[in-house]
């Protein structure tokens, strides 16, 4: 599969979840590759298995390497050019300016159904709670303790009998099933039209009166309300282009042939549309920068508006 997300994986311990995500990975139709195995222990075994299948592995020892180890960390996921980081029995806990610098690209796997029982114990609270049921949940990483957003879930149900030991082994199965499903998902995001189109009108809404109305079948973003002036067109491969490409207004062909030749692989003339001024923006791409991208759709929007619309904008923007 083309351009295939390169994720890190950190372990602490055997990396059972590693491998299921590595064993995944070799579908022909999987979205993602692992790219890099790491973690906190050197001696960790699921290294071995790693290096067994023919995984880059970079061992690291942050008991040596103090606080210089996030340091040595990001310069072994910098040289493996890793997209994603998926945390599979990483037992250390990580700094807020590491997280912030992986926001929204680094997920975790946690045994149970989140936000019950966060933390360690999890199979042991749900035991003592007298529940019928746990489960694991994959979820993004953020400074708070297994509280991102939930991006998959599976249920599994508590046995009588069971000991923490016991409902550990199923919910680990279900991991199992759970964990490289939810990562192909989310590495699969950057080139889902549908996704994209979720991205742009949560930024489009985030301007004055605006509207949705199609363009020649395209979703299209209109300020004035419904029956407004198109500012905003989201063309998913149109007319056999390969992008999935969001259509502002630029001032001219001049600034659109600038930005085209300066950068081709987030600009490009769009057929058909690019003759009335409209600039095409690349989205269907791993490092998109979703600041720019409101940048433009805010350019675009002021370019459109009416007069009274504008002036209003620049007056609430003065506050």
């Amino acid at each position: 599969m083309a351009d295939r997300g390169r994720v890190a994986v950190l372990i602490s311990g055997r990396g059972s979840n590693m491998a299921a995500l590595i064993y995944a990975a070799r579908a022909n139709d999987c979205p993602y590759e692992v790219a890099l195995v790491s973690g906190d222990r050197p001696d960790a075994p699921g290294l071995a298995l790693a290096k067994a299948e023919g995984v880059e592995v970079t061992p690291l020892d942050a008991r040596a390497l103090g606080k210089g180890y996030w340091d040595e960390l990001q310069s072994a996921l910098d040289s493996a050019k890793v997209d994603l980081v998926a945390l599979a029995g990483f037992m250390r806990i990580i700094p807020d300016a590491f997280v912030d610098r992986w926001q929204g690209r680094m997920i975790n796997i946690h045994p149970s159904l989140l936000p019950r029982h966060k933390g360690l114990g999890s199979h042991a609270a749900v035991l003592a709670a007298g529940e019928d049921s746990t489960g694991a949940t994959v979820h993004l990483v953020t400074s708070d303790l297994d509280s991102g957003e939930t991006l998959g879930q599976v249920e599994v149900a508590v046995l009588d009998g069971d000991t923490p030991e016991t409902l550990a082994e199923r919910v680990l199965i279900a991991e199992h099933q759970l964990y490289p499903r939810v990562l192909a998902e989310y590495a699969a995001r950057p080139f889902d039209a549908g996704w994209i189109e979720a991205q742009v009108d949560r930024l489009a809404r985030q301007l004055p009166e605006i509207g949705r109305k199609t363009s020649h079948g395209s979703p299209g973003w209109t300020v004035g309300g419904e029956k407004g002036k198109l500012f905003a067109i989201l063309a998913d491969r149109h007319h056999g282009e390969d992008a999935v490409g969001l259509l502002v207004k630029a001032s001219g062909p001049d600034e659109m042939t600038g930005l085209i030749e300066a950068q081709p692989e987030l600009y490009y003339w769009p057929k058909y549309y690019g003759a009335s001024g409209w600039l095409a923006l690349k989205l269907n791409r791993r490092d998109i920068d979703w600041d720019q991208v409101a940048d433009w759709l805010e350019r675009s929007w002021n370019a459109c508006a009416r007069p009274r619309l504008t002036k209003l904008r620049r007056i609430a923007d003065e506050f």
